[in-house]
């Protein structure tokens, strides 16, 4: 699988962590947006695209957000154990949506958006792209 585009839109503001969203196209045929360069204690890194698990009512079967104890439909009690969460974990709270199978194409994935991460960066552009020519490569200028 060829990565033939890698798009980074940087980002400024409240989340000091939260350094960019990229977008990354492969074979030209599948895009994965919404991965996220994070600064984290020693390094950047890349978080795959999640989203929130949520606790479904036994009562009506509203689907309310993780943790919740009562229903935001009908008002009833949700016990702990409701719904797609089996346990208190924070990370349970959410789930991939997208993410590499093995650990070697996980690393030339975080690689390659890391690269375009520093070329975007240090250009202090917004939003730009990198071709499948200079993905492949590694090309930076």
């Amino acid at each position: 699988m060829e990565i033939t585009e890698i798009r980074v839109f940087l980002k400024e503001g409240q989340d000091k962590k939260l350094k960019a969203y990229v977008t990354v196209t492969f074979d030209n045929v599948f895009v994965v947006r919404n991965i996220k360069v994070v600064q984290g204690s020693e390094a950047l890194f890349i978080a795959m695209p999640s989203r929130k698990m949520k606790n479904i009512c036994p009562g009506c079967h509203f689907k309310n957000e993780a943790g919740s104890r009562y229903c935001s439909h009908c008002g009833g009690t949700i016990p702990p154990d409701a719904g797609e969460i089996k346990t208190t974990d924070a990370k349970a709270d959410h789930r991939d949506i997208a993410h590499p199978i093995t650990r070697q194409f996980r690393e030339y994935l975080q690689t390659r958006i890391l690269e375009a991460y520093k070329k975007e960066a240090a250009t202090g552009k917004c939003s730009g792209s990198l071709s499948s020519a200079e993905v492949t490569s590694g090309v930076e200028d």
